[in-house]
C-alpha cells in the first residue's frame, strides 16, 4: 500500500516539472530556446533522483513488508484466539442465562407449591375442626389454635409456619389411629342443670360417652345448639349407665351405642303436643278455631237434617199416579199424605188442585219446591264462607308472624335462628291450620249441597211424573167433552165451554213465566213443560 502511494507521488512530481518550462516558454518565447536544455537536464536529474528515491522506497517497502506480514499473522492469530474466547464466553453466558431462567422458573414453581400447600393446610384445618366431635374440641384446642394463628404471625418464618400446621396434621393422624380402637381423654361436660362437670370421655369412632369425676353423671356427650361445651345426655335406663361407667372405668365391657348419634334425642326434643302446636300459632288461631267449630257444627246439623228427609218411593208414587189416572182425588190425597216429607207435601198441594188447569197445578207445586229448596240450602253458605275465610286468616297469621320475625331480627340480629323460631312458627302454623279448616269445609259444603240437590231432584222428578199424569187425564177429559159436544155447535165455530178459561190460564202462564224467568232459567224440565 505504501509502494502505490510513493508511485503516485513520483508521477505527480514529473507532471509538475514538465508543466513549469512550458509555462515559462509561453510567457517568454525569446528565452525559451536557451533554457530548454537546462530544463531538460534538470528534469533528467530530477527523474533520476525520483527513480532513485523510488527504488529506495521500494526497497524500504520490501524490507518493511516482511515484519508487518509477520506482525499481521500474529495479530490474526491473536484475533482468532480472542474470537474463540469470545465464543466460549458467549456460550457460557447463554448457558448461565438459561440456568438463571430455569432457576427463576423453579423458584416460582416452588413458591406456587408453597402457597398451594399453605392453602391446602389451611383448608384442612377448617375441615378438621368442623369434623371434630364436640368432646374433642377441648383435646385439640392447643394444636388448632397454634395452626390457626401461625400464618398471621409475622415473626415466624415460613418453615416455622409449616411446622405448626404439620403439627396439627400429625395430631389428626394420631386421632385416626385412636379412633380405630377407641381412646379416653379428660374433659368437661355440661349436665341438664347447666353445671360444668370435669370427667373422662371415651370415644369409639363418632360415638362418645362421659362420666364425671365423682361418678354421679354418666351419659352420652352430644352437641347442643348454641353451646360450645359438650352436653351430657343421661341414659334412659340404669343398665346402660352402669355399662357406660364400666367401659370408662375398666376400658372394656358392653358399649351402649346410640345408632342415631344423638339425633333421636334431638328429634324427641322437637316433639310437642297438639295444644302446644296450636299455641305456637299465635292469636290468629282463635278465629280459625271458631270458624272450624262453627263449620263442623253446621255441617253436622245439616247432615242430620238431610239424612232424615223422606224421599218418595217408586211404589207409593205409582199408587198415586194410578189414583190420579182413575180421577180418584180422595185416594190420591191419601197416597200423597202417606209419602211424607217435602215431596209428600208438594204432591198433596198438587192433589188439592186436581180439578184446576195443569199450569196452575204446576205453579203450586213449583212454589212448594222453592220453599223446600230454601229450607234445604239454609246454613250451607255459612260453610262456604268458612272455607273461604280460613285461608285468609291463615295468610293474616303468616303476615303477622313475618312482622314479628323482622322485629326480632332488628333486636337480636339474624345470627341466632332459635330466637326467630317463634315468628316463623306463627307464620307457618296459621297457614297450616287455615288450610286444614278450609279443605274439609269445602268438601263438606260440596257433599251437603249435592245431598240437598239430590232431594230437590227427586221432588222435581215426582212433580214431573204427577203433572204428566194430570195432563193425560185432562186431555182425555177434554177429548170426551168434545165428543159429547153437538156437531152443529162445532161447525158454527162456537167456542167450547171452557175455552175462555183456557185462554185466561195461558195469559196467567205467560205473566208468571216472565216474573219467574231468572229463578227457573236452569230448570229445563219446567221450560219444556211450558213450551208444550
Amino acid at each position: 500500500m505504501k509502494h502505490l502511494h510513493a508511485r503516485n507521488l513520483l508521477v505527480l512530481g514529473v507532471f509538475l516539472l514538465l508543466a513549469t518550462p512550458v509555462r515559462a516558454q509561453s510567457q517568454d518565447p525569446a528565452a525559451g530556446s536557451g533554457s530548454f536544455s537546462s530544463a531538460a537536464a534538470d528534469l533528467e536529474r530530477r527523474l533520476e533522483e525520483s527513480i532513485a528515491e523510488l527504488n529506495a522506497l521500494r526497497e524500504q517497502i520490501a524490507n518493511d513488508t516482511i515484519p508487518q506480514s509477520r506482525q499481521l499473522n500474529e495479530l490474526e492469530s491473536e484475533l482468532g484466539d480472542v474470537r474463540q474466547e469470545f465464543q466460549q464466553a458467549s456460550r457460557l453466558l447463554d448457558t448461565r442465562t438459561l440456568d438463571l431462567s430455569n432457576l427463576r422458573t423453579e423458584i416460582k414453581r416452588r413458591e406456587e407449591e408453597s402457597t398451594y400447600l399453605s392453602n391446602l393446610l389451611t383448608e384442612y384445618l377448617q375441615k378438621f375442626e368442623s369434623r371434630l366431635h364436640i368432646a374433642e374440641r377441648q383435646r385439640y384446642a392447643a394444636p388448632l389454635e397454634t395452626a390457626r394463628l401461625a400464618p398471621e404471625n409475622t415473626n415466624l418464618s415460613a418453615r416455622e409456619i409449616y411446622e405448626a400446621q404439620v403439627g396439627l396434621l400429625t395430631a389428626s393422624l394420631d386421632r385416626l389411629e385412636d379412633a380405630l380402637g377407641g381412646t379416653a381423654f379428660p374433659g368437661t361436660a355440661v349436665d341438664a342443670s347447666g353445671r360444668v362437670n370435669p370427667g373422662t370421655f371415651v370415644m369409639i369412632g363418632p360415638a362418645a360417652i362421659f362420666r364425671s369425676a365423682d361418678g354421679s353423671q354418666v351419659g352420652t356427650a352430644e352437641n347442643r345448639l348454641g353451646s360450645l361445651e359438650p352436653a351430657l345426655i343421661a341414659f334412659a335406663g340404669p343398665e346402660e349407665a352402669a355399662a357406660a361407667a364400666a367401659v370408662i372405668g375398666a376400658s372394656r365391657g358392653d358399649w351402649p351405642l346410640d345408632p342415631t348419634l344423638g339425633s333421636a334425642h334431638k328429634i324427641e326434643a322437637t316433639k310437642e303436643t297438639l295444644w302446644e302446636h296450636i299455641q305456637m300459632g299465635g292469636p290468629v288461631m282463635v278465629p280459625i278455631g271458631i270458624l272450624a267449630g262453627a263449620a263442623l257444627l253446621v255441617a253436622l246439623y245439616k247432615w242430620l237434617a238431610l239424612s232424615f228427609v223422606r224421599r218418595p218411593s217408586r211404589k207409593r208414587l205409582k199408587s198415586l199416579l194410578d189414583a190420579v189416572a182413575r180421577n180418584d182425588a180422595p185416594a190420591a190425597a191419601v197416597q200423597a199424605k202417606a209419602m211424607g216429607g217435602p215431596a209428600g207435601r208438594m204432591l198433596s198441594a198438587g192433589v188439592q188442585h186436581l180439578d184446576e188447569p195443569r199450569e196452575l197445578i204446576e205453579e203450586v207445586m213449583y212454589e212448594s219446591i222453592l220453599t223446600t229448596r230454601l229450607k234445604l240450602l239454609r246454613f250451607l253458605p255459612f260453610i262456604a264462607i268458612c272455607a273461604a275465610s280460613a285461608p285468609l286468616l291463615g295468610l293474616l297469621g303468616t303476615v303477622t308472624g313475618i312482622i314479628n320475625t323482622f322485629k326480632l331480627i332488628t333486636v337480636f340480629g339474624s345470627g341466632d335462628v332459635k330466637t326467630l323460631s317463634s315468628g316463623i312458627s306463627e307464620a307457618l302454623i296459621t297457614t297450616e291450620y287455615g288450610l286444614i279448616v278450609a279443605i274439609p269445609s269445602l268438601l263438606l259444603h260440596a257433599f251437603l249441597s249435592r245431598k240437598a240437590k239430590n232431594v230437590i231432584d227427586h221432588m222435581e222428578m215426582s212433580a214431573m211424573a204427577f203433572l204428566n199424569q194430570v195432563g193425560k187425564v185432562q186431555h182425555d177429559r177434554s177429548a170426551a167433552e168434545e165428543r159429547r159436544t153437538p156437531r152443529a155447535d162445532r161447525s158454527e165455530g162456537k167456542p167450547a165451554p171452557d175455552e175462555g178459561r183456557r185462554q185466561t190460564a195461558d195469559d196467567v202462564k205467560e205473566i208468571l213465566a216472565e216474573l219467574l224467568a231468572p229463578a227457573v232459567a236452569g230448570k229445563s224440565s219446567y221450560s219444556t213443560a211450558r213450551a208444550e
